[in-house]
């Protein structure tokens, strides 16, 4: 049997004589989704092998590590902990204790390309403050749209905590009855109009949709509790970068038995009929009762599975689905340090609309494009040498378009990007560069197999959300089961966690082993929230 992380993990009850014996799962991909499905199921005693194609773990949630320098390769915003929270006091671990973080004031600065900045910090009545320097009329409305936020998350939370296998979970869960919360009809930005009349201010608690890779001007007004998380739960950077996070949950998998093999590239699933038994990597074949993907979805589906064996998502439909944003990432190791910068900044076009346009719909390259930079150093000096500083810079670009060429486009694109930074303060960066690595949406396709170099997969409209996303168990197919930002949940470091423990508990009642331990979608989670200060 495997052994467990602690004796003082949540007991489970005896399990049915079929489940005495541990299955076997195994795990395509070492990536958030895979490694929190990993700690699930070995909790649950089961023989869990995760087959990673990169020499390392954490996909786009990794690191980059160069002459000194460690750069996040994907997310450097962590944010609403207490979904990985309850993941490791569910397998009998302290995520804090595990990696430990700190929460950033302020989270972050926005600096308005049309004029001002905004410094956004958890202190509600600073906060209430920096708005107020904007547009007074709007900074009585802050802790409305929170208080409001706080109500629509609690009601939605439960749809975010379980699986939607059909049209039917949507009628079981009366979603009907929270459409005044959810106002689908409106987007983001229609949602803020209803607290903020500055565009800027209405920016500031819209941005977030870039986390979904998806414009606030069409991005369901759902998703206004985002920027409510980061006020209500926190913006943290973990000490090493988010990618600590995923070389924590790979060290604790490891602890627990869970078998991770690095350099193993999938070639293909192995199938007896529609059932899944198996991969084929260089190395041989791995054969187990159950499979999860972690991998891109649309890559896997197109790469990895015959496309006779596949209806609803074949090769020619997941073509004709709707795809996020990519992103235009610049890593630097710079000499000197920035300490007067915040932690992270986020930049946006003087013609936040037109940029917006290039990305989603004209395809092309803006001409002042929106970024955003990291500057780690000052909060975690670790990430480079004595002296030194990374600056992660990102600029959200359309993905692979035949309107854009990255072999030609990237050298311009770069020396525009490079100048876009004095925006921020940060000048004369480029004689200072010690070290630089760039990846383009054509990297992200091609290097790191995300189906065309949509960072965010799948976009997040209704038609591809809950039952209309790919199903964590994936029906298509016997024995196949999904985790990652292509499935429901969504995109986005907590519901990619919140996606294994919905996966795990379809999978363990799958193999009739007991799922209380879990916990009920939508009951009250473990943690208790970080008090405001």
């Amino acid at each position: 049997m495997i052994s467990t992380a602690s004796d003082t993990a949540p007991a489970r009850t005896h399990h049915s004589p079929r489940a005495r014996k541990p299955n076997s799962v195994l795990i395509i991909g070492a990536g958030p989704g895979g490694l929190a499905a990993a700690l699930l199921l070995a909790k649950a005693g089961l023989d869990v092998h995760v087959v990673e194609r990169k020499s390392h773990v954490g996909g786009r949630c990794s690191a980059i590590e160069e002459q000194g320098f460690r750069f996040d390769l994907g997310p450097t915003f962590f944010l609403y902990p207490r979904v990985l929270d309850r993941i490791f006091k569910l397998i009998g671990r302290d995520l804090r204790t595990e990696i430990p973080m700190v929460r950033l004031d302020p989270q972050y600065r926005i600096a308005f390309g049309g004029g001002g900045e905004l410094n956004c910090t958890p202190n509600l009545e600073q906060l209430e403050t920096e708005v107020a320097r904007l547009s007074p009329g709007d900074a009585q409305n802050v802790r409305r749209f929170l208080a409001d936020n706080r109500v629509k998350m609690e009601q939605f939370r439960p749809c975010l905590e379980r699986p939607f296998s059909g049209w039917r979970d949507l009628i079981r869960w009366q979603l009907i009855k929270l459409f005044p919360t959810l106002r689908p009809w409106a987007s983001l930005d229609e949602e803020l109009g209803r607290y903020f009349s500055d565009e800027r201010i209405r920016l500031a608690f819209s941005f977030q949709s870039k986390y979904l890779g998806m414009s606030p001007f069409n991005c369901p007004s759902l998703f206004s509790i985002l920027s409510f998380l980061e006020y209500e739960y926190g913006v943290w950077h973990p000490m090493g970068g988010c990618a600590a996070v995923s070389d924590g949950m790979a060290r604790v998998a490891r602890e627990m038995g869970v078998r991770i093999t690095t350099n193993e590239d999938v070639k293909e699933v192995l199938f007896d009929g529609r059932k899944a038994v198996g991969v084929r990597t260089q190395s041989g074949e791995h054969r187990a009762d159950a499979l999860i993907i972690n991998a891109d979805f649309a890559h896997a589906m197109t790469k990895l599975v015959p496309n006779h064996l596949r209806r609803k998502w074949t090769d020619a439909k997941i073509e004709k689905k709707k795809f996020s944003c990519s992103t235009f990432m610049m890593y630097l190791g710079v000499e000197g340090r920035f300490d007067d910068l915040p932690h992270h900044t986020i930049h946006t076009a003087a013609d936040y609309v037109q940029n917006l346009a290039d990305i989603e719909q004209r395809h092309v390259l803006s001409d002042d494009p929106s970024f955003y930079v990291q500057n780690a150093t000052p909060t975690d000096p670790s990430l480079a040498p004595p002296g030194m500083s990374t600056l992660y810079v990102l600029a959200p670009v359309t993905h692979q378009h035949p309107n854009v060429d990255w072999a030609k486009e990237t050298p311009a694109f770069r020396a525009k990007l490079l100048k876009q930074l004095e925006k921020v303060g940060l000048v004369g960066v480029e004689k200072r560069i010690r070290f630089e690595k760039i990846v383009t949406p054509a990297d992200w396709e091609h290097t790191y197999n995300v189906y065309r170099g949509a960072t965010f997969s799948l976009a997040h409209s209704w038609g591809q959300m809950l039952h209309l996303r790919p199903r964590n168990r994936f029906d298509e197919l016997e024995s196949v089961y999904l985790v990652g930002g292509g499935t429901h949940p969504g995109s986005g470091l907590p519901v990619i966690y919140e996606s294994a423990r919905i996966t795990s508990r379809l999978l363990l009642e799958d193999f009739a082993h007991d799922t209380e331990w879990l916990g009920a979608p939508g009951a009250a989670e473990l943690p208790a929230p970080v008090a405001h200060w």
